[in-house]
C-alpha cells in the first residue's frame, strides 16, 4: 500500500497525462548554439561559489545561446530558472529606447511563425531602472515583448519562475501551447559598454 501511494504521488507531482520536468544543466546550456546580433559575447563554463554556471561576458557585443527545440507549455508552461549580475553599466538611456537596449542578462522564449514579422518572443530581463513587472513590446522588433524580473545593481543568484502560457496569452493575446526556442542572451552592444553574469539551471516544470 505505501508504494501505491508514493507511485500516486509521484504521478500526480508530474503534473497532466504524466507530464515530466525537462531539465537543462549548465553544462547543456553551455553548448547551445551561438548566435550573433552584433559582436559575439563570450559564454564559457565556469564554476561560481562551488557550483558550475554558464559565465557570459559582453564587451559592446551582443550574442545568445539558443536551442532550437519544440516545448510543449501545456505539459510544462512553468519556466524556472537561476542568474546573477556580476558588473552592469549604470543606468544610462531609456531601456525602452534602441539607444538603452542593453541587459546584462535576458533568458527568452520564442514561438516560430512561417513569416519572421509573426514570430513571437517574450525576454525576460535584468533592468537597470526600469520597474520590476514593466513591459513593453521591443524597440527593434515589436512581436518582441520585454518584461522586467529583476532590476537593479549587480547582486547574487536569484531564482525567477514564469508561467509562458499565462505570459504570451498576457503579452501577445494568443493562447500559446508551444514555444519553438528558449536562448540567454548578455548584451551591451547599444551603449558600447561591458557587462558580465552567471546563468545556472534552466527548467521546465508542470504547474
Amino acid at each position: 500500500m505505501r508504494r501505491l501511494l508514493l507511485a500516486l504521488a509521484a504521478l500526480l507531482a508530474a503534473g497532466p497525462a504524466g507530464a515530466q520536468a525537462l531539465d537543462f544543466a549548465p553544462a547543456a546550456i553551455a553548448g547551445w548554439a551561438p548566435h550573433e546580433f552584433d559582436g559575439e559575447t563570450r559564454y564559457s563554463l565556469g564554476e561560481i561559489e562551488g557550483a558550475p554556471a554558464v559565465h557570459s561576458v559582453c564587451d559592446d557585443s551582443a550574442s545568445g545561446l539558443f536551442l532550437e527545440q519544440e516545448i510543449d507549455l501545456t505539459r510544462t508552461p512553468i519556466l524556472e530558472w537561476r542568474w546573477r549580475v556580476a558588473a552592469a553599466p549604470a543606468p544610462g538611456p531609456s531601456e525602452k529606447s534602441k539607444g538603452g537596449d542593453d541587459f546584462p542578462a535576458r533568458v527568452y522564449a520564442v514561438r516560430e511563425a512561417l513569416l519572421p514579422w509573426n514570430t513571437q518572443a517574450i525576454n525576460y530581463v535584468w533592468a537597470a531602472a526600469e520597474p520590476e513587472g514593466a513591459t513593453w513590446p521591443n524597440p527593434f522588433a515589436s512581436q518582441a515583448k520585454m518584461v522586467v524580473v529583476r532590476s537593479g545593481p549587480p547582486g547574487g543568484w536569484v531564482t525567477e519562475r514564469r508561467n509562458l502560457r499565462e505570459d504570451f496569452l498576457r503579452l501577445h493575446g494568443e493562447d500559446v501551447t508551444s514555444i519553438d526556442a528558449i536562448a540567454i542572451m548578455s548584451d551591451c552592444d547599444n551603449r558600447g559598454l561591458s557587462a558580465e553574469a552567471w546563468y545556472g539551471g534552466l527548467r521546465f516544470l508542470p504547474e
